[in-house]
């Protein structure tokens, strides 16, 4: 993965840089309920791997999701890995989902990581935004996490890593 997307140790403290465009395959869904947002990423995390290597494309760094508006009870979002290359024609996954070739975009990002299990990411990304915010820079949309740390049955929660990013407006200098 290219910077800043490629950070072998979790970021404590709010950074901002530049981010390349990265070629993703996602599964993509608009109003889709949170309480179901498990099912949507094991159904999509499962099989994507295989089904991308079934047409010679590979993942080039962690499973992801990328919001496109801030989610309550529902999310505009995106979930899937980044790619050595474009995804030339949808996939259908085995869980019924389509794959489909999208984007993380380029342009000026804020990042930080949080280390720990999934329940305290809501506070990592209100901390994340008021870090943001302090440093005189204002977010939008869309935002994204990395899961850096594969979850499995066997990882202590304590331990997992979650790349928090947010896409910032433009600067006018």
């Amino acid at each position: 993965m290219p910077p800043p997307y490629d950070a072998a140790e979790p970021v404590t403290a709010c950074r901002v840089t530049e981010a390349p465009e990265v070629p993703t395959a996602v599964v993509t869904r608009r109003d889709f309920p949170m309480y179901e947002m498990s099912t949507l990423m094991d159904g999509t995390f499962s099989h994507l791997v295989s089904a991308l290597e079934e047409v010679g494309i590979h993942p080039i760094g962690p499973a992801f999701a990328l919001h496109h508006r801030a989610p309550v009870s529902t999310a505009d979002v995106e979930v899937g890995f980044p790619v050595d290359a474009p995804l030339t024609g949808p996939i259908t996954l085995p869980s019924g989902y389509d794959v489909t070739a999208s984007v993380l975009p380029a342009g000026r990002v804020a990042w930080t990581s949080h280390v720990g299990g999934y329940g305290g990411l809501a506070e990592s990304w209100g901390a994340f935004t008021e870090d943001v915010g302090e440093s005189e820079e204002q977010m939008t949309y869309p935002f994204w996490e990395f899961y850096v740390t594969p979850p499995s049955p066997d990882v202590n929660p304590t331990s997992l890593r979650t790349d928090l990013f947010s896409l910032l407006e433009p600067r006018r200098d």
